[in-house]
C-alpha cells in the first residue's frame, strides 16, 4: 500500500516532464546556438594571430559583464506576462509588455554607455599593449549592438512569457549563421567586402543582433496570438506604477546574474594565479560545465513560466506540484551529466589540448564539476521558479551570501598553491553553488506552502 501511494505520488510530477521538455527546448537550442557561434568565431578569429584572439577574449569579458546585467534585468518581463496570460489579462499583458520594451531599450543605451566609459580599464588590467589596442575599436561597435540586443530580449521575455519559446530560438539560430556568414565576409575581404580584420568580427556581430531583434518583430507582430499585444496606445506608455513594478523585479534579478556570473569569472582570475597550465584547465572544465548547464537554463525559464500562469490562475498547490516536477527533472538530467563527467574526465580535455598536464589537471576539476552539476542545475530553476512567483529579493541576497560570503572565501583558502590548489577553487564553487540550492529551496518551500494556507480550497483545471 505504501509503495503504490509512492508510485502515485511520483507520477504526479513525472507526467509534467514532456510538458516541461516541450517549453524549454527551444531555449537550449537557442543557448546552444550561442556556444557553436563563440567557437566559429574564435576560430575566424584565430586565423588572423593570437593578439587578435586574445583581443576579443579580453574586450568580451567587459561585454559580458554588461550581457549578465542586460538579461538579468530583461527576465522580469517573463512572470509578469505569465501571470497575466494565467488569468487571462490581455490588457495587463500588453501594459506589461510595451513598458518592458521602453526600459529595455533605455537599459541598452545605458549599457552602451557604460562599456565606452569602462574602456580606459583594459589599460590598467596588466594586458599586452598590442591586444588593448586591438580591443579598442572592437569593444566600441560590440557595445553598440547592446541596443539592438537589448530590445530583442524584451520581445524574447514576453513571448517566453506566453508559452512561446520557440520563435525566440528561430531568431538566435539565424542571427548566428548571419553572424558567422558576415565574419567570414568582412574579416577575411571575401567577394566586394573590404578585409576589416577584427573591426569586421564586430560588425558582423552588430549586424546579426539587427537581424535577430527585426526577425522576432517581424515573426510576432504576424501570429495571431500576439496580434492583440502590438495594439499600441499613447496613454499605456508611461504609467509610473507599472515601470516601477519591472524595475522592483528586473534589478534584483540582473543582480543575482551578476553575483554568480562574477564569481565564475574570479576564478579565471585566482587560476591564473596558479600558473598557465591551472588557467587552461580551469578554463577547459569551464567550458564543458557551461555546456551541460544551458539545460538547466532552458528548464529554469520553464519553471517562471509554468508557475507565472498559475499564480495567475491562483492555483497554488498546482503551482507547488509542477515546480517540483521541473525541480525532479533537472536533477535527473544533472544526475546523468555528472556521471557523464566522471566516466569521461580522462578523455573529454583531451579534444581541447594535448598538454598531459592540463588534461590530468582538468580531468581531476571535472570530478568536482560532476558534484556541482546538481547543485548548479537546481538553483537555476529554483530561482525560474521564484521569478515566477515574483519573489527577487530576498533570492538576491541568498545569492550574494552564497557565493560571496560562503564560497569565494573557500575559493580564496583552499585555491593557494600550497593547500588544494585548483581543486580548491572549484570547491568554493560547489560550496557556493550548494548553499545557493538549499536556501532557495528553503525559500520556495516556505513560499509555496505559505500561498497554499491561505487559499486552501482551489478549482480543479487544466495545466498550462
Amino acid at each position: 500500500m505504501r509503495t503504490k501511494f509512492l508510485v502515485l505520488q511520483l507520477s504526479d510530477y513525472t507526467k509534467e516532464f514532456r510538458k516541461n521538455l516541450n517549453i524549454a527546448y527551444p531555449v537550449m537550442l537557442g543557448q546552444l546556438g550561442h556556444v557553436l557561434v563563440g567557437l566559429a568565431d574564435n576560430l575566424m578569429v584565430g586565423r588572423l594571430g593570437a593578439a587578435p584572439l586574445a583581443a576579443v577574449s579580453l574586450g568580451n569579458s567587459l561585454v559580458f559583464i554588461a550581457l549578465s546585467l542586460g538579461i538579468g534585468f530583461s527576465f522580469a518581463i517573463t512572470p509578469l506576462i505569465a501571470e497575466a496570460d494565467g488569468s487571462g489579462d490581455i490588457e495587463k499583458g500588453r501594459s506589461y509588455f510595451h513598458h518592458g520594451i521602453i526600459l529595455c531599450g533605455i537599459n541598452g543605451i545605458l549599457l552602451f554607455l557604460l562599456l565606452l566609459l569602462a574602456k580606459p580599464l583594459l589599460y590598467y588590467l596588466d594586458q599586452p599593449p598590442e591586444v588593448v589596442e586591438y580591443a579598442m575599436p572592437y569593444l566600441e561597435i560590440v557595445a553598440f549592438s547592446m541596443l539592438p540586443l537589448m530590445i530583442f530580449q524584451a520581445y524574447k521575455q514576453f513571448a517566453d512569457g506566453l508559452s512561446q519559446t520557440k520563435y525566440s530560438m528561430y531568431a538566435t539560430i539565424l542571427a548566428n549563421v548571419v553572424n558567422v556568414l558576415f565574419n567570414y565576409l568582412l574579416i577575411y575581404g571575401i567577394w566586394v567586402f573590404p578585409e576589416l580584420g577584427l573591426e569586421g568580427a564586430a560588425i558582423g556581430t552588430l549586424i546579426s543582433r539587427f537581424f535577430m531583434l527585426w526577425f522576432v518583430w517581424e515573426i510576432l507582430r504576424r501570429k495571431s496570438k500576439f496580434k492583440p499585444y502590438f495594439v499600441w496606445s499613447k496613454k499605456e506608455l508611461f504609467n509610473i506604477d507599472i515601470f516601477k513594478k519591472i524595475l522592483n523585479l528586473g534589478l534584483p534579478t540582473a543582480l543575482q546574474m551578476l553575483f554568480e556570473v562574477a564569481i565564475f569569472t574570479a576564478t579565471v582570475f585566482l587560476a591564473g594565479l596558479l600558473g598557465t597550465n591551472q588557467q587552461a584547465a580551469n578554463q577547459i572544465a569551464l567550458n564543458l560545465a557551461s555546456m551541460t548547464f544551458m539545460i538547466a537554463v532552458g528548464l529554469g525559464v520553464t519553471a517562471t513560466i509554468r508557475v507565472g500562469n498559475q499564480k495567475g490562475l491562483h492555483h497554488y498547490k498546482e503551482l507547488r506540484r509542477i515546480a517540483m516536477s521541473v525541480f525532479l527533472l533537472v536533477f535527473i538530467i544533472e544526475a546523468v551529466f555528472a556521471v557523464g563527467f566522471i566516466l569521461l574526465k580522462d578523455w573529454l580535455p583531451t579534444f581541447y589540448i594535448d598538454n598531459a598536464e592540463v588534461v590530468l589537471l582538468s580531468s581531476q576539476l571535472l570530478i568536482v564539476a560532476a558534484l556541482f552539476q546538481l547543485s548548479d542545475g537546481m538553483q537555476v530553476v529554483i530561482l525560474g521558479a521564484l521569478r515566477g512567483l515574483q519573489d527577487v529579493k530576498v533570492p538576491t541576497a541568498i545569492c550574494f551570501v552564497a557565493y560571496w560570503m560562503i564560497g569565494f572565501p573557500v575559493s580564496w583558502y583552499f585555491g593557494k598553491a600550497e593547500n588544494m590548489g585548483s581543486m580548491g577553487i572549484w570547491m568554493g564553487l560547489l560550496a557556493g553553488l550548494t548553499a545557493s540550492a538549499l536556501m532557495l529551496y528553503f525559500r520556495f518551500n516556505y513560499l509555496s506552502h505559505k500561498l497554499i494556507a491561505n487559499k486552501p480550497k482551489e478549482i480543479k483545471t487544466e495545466t498550462v
